[in-house]
């Protein structure tokens, strides 16, 4: 009896040591998660910190709602004057941003990859300088883009350009020499022109590096547009929460802090998607 005991009792345990990885992995961030409340609520609690700089997480969640919610902006929608909360136009100009400025630099940084990683002597040239601005901070170029593209949304967009273009580029570049050689000679072979061997081998082998270098480009785009917008503009997501610190409404800051985390989310979980299809 004793020996059958033995023998079931590892299968009948409960515990952290019958969990798969994958619930153990979802336990933990829902542990963290609560650790990260609790800590909060008891800062806000506490009255360590100035007044409302750590606000409740209650305080925070109505500002939320207010800002989903609450009608305040006028506009025309299918021939139809509406209210709206003001928060979707603002969302709306910054995604039209942020999109713009990941086409264009997308694009042009693809291009420019697949170029060096295509050809050993325009690496050899040109790489080195995209490694060094690569990290430089993109902010520092602002002034220039108001001054070539204006006070609107096109300094904007090209805050975002610029931000997501250099790791774009050096994924691009790096995912063609990593391309099997075998391919390469195959296509040669069979006499495909430029625009042929950059689709049906190029990309399609090269398609995790383009994948990552888009995910970084992303991130990198939507902090560049949002370090504009809080800079010089009357619009966007950026302006919202540099209007809200300057106006010390801090619950409403930090719900739009949480809103912007939200859709950054969903945005790179629509690119991973996309590029599973």
């Amino acid at each position: 009896m004793a020996q059958t005991g033995r023998l079931t009792s590892p299968a009948a345990a409960g515990g952290w040591a019958a969990m798969s990885q994958r619930q153990q992995v979802t336990l933990l961030r829902v542990a963290i998660i609560v650790a990260l409340v609790a800590v909060w609520e008891a800062v806000a609690a506490s009255g360590l910190l100035y007044r409302d700089v750590v606000p409740s997480l209650v305080t925070v969640v109505r500002a939320l709602v207010s800002i989903l919610t609450v009608p305040d902006y006028k506009t025309v929608l299918l021939g139809n004057e509406v209210t709206i909360p003001d928060f979707y136009r603002h969302l709306w100009v910054t995604i039209g941003e942020v999109a713009t400025a990941m086409t264009i630099g997308g694009l042009a940084g693809l291009a420019v990859g697949l170029a060096l990683g295509a050809n050993p002597f325009l690496s050899q040239a040109f790489e080195r300088f995209l490694y060094y601005l690569g990290p430089t901070p993109k902010i520092i170029f602002f002034p220039l883009m108001i001054m070539w593209f204006g006070v609107g949304p096109g300094s904007k967009v090209a805050m975002g350009t610029i931000s997501c273009f250099f790791p774009i580029v050096l994924s691009a570049a790096a995912g063609v020499r990593e391309i099997d050689k075998v391919l390469i000679r195959v296509g040669r072979s069979f006499r495909v022109n430029t625009w042929q061997m950059v689709t049906k081998i190029y990309l399609p082998a090269m398609r995790e590096p383009i994948v990552n270098g888009v995910r970084l480009g992303l991130g990198v785009a939507v902090i560049g547009t949002l370090l504009a917008e809080t800079k010089l503009s009357n619009q966007g997501v950026g302006f919202l929460i540099i209007n809200a610190y300057s106006t010390f409404d801090m619950p409403r800051m930090y719900a739009l802090l949480i809103l912007l985390f939200i859709v950054s989310i969903g945005a790179n979980a629509l690119v991973g998607r996309m590029s599973r299809r």
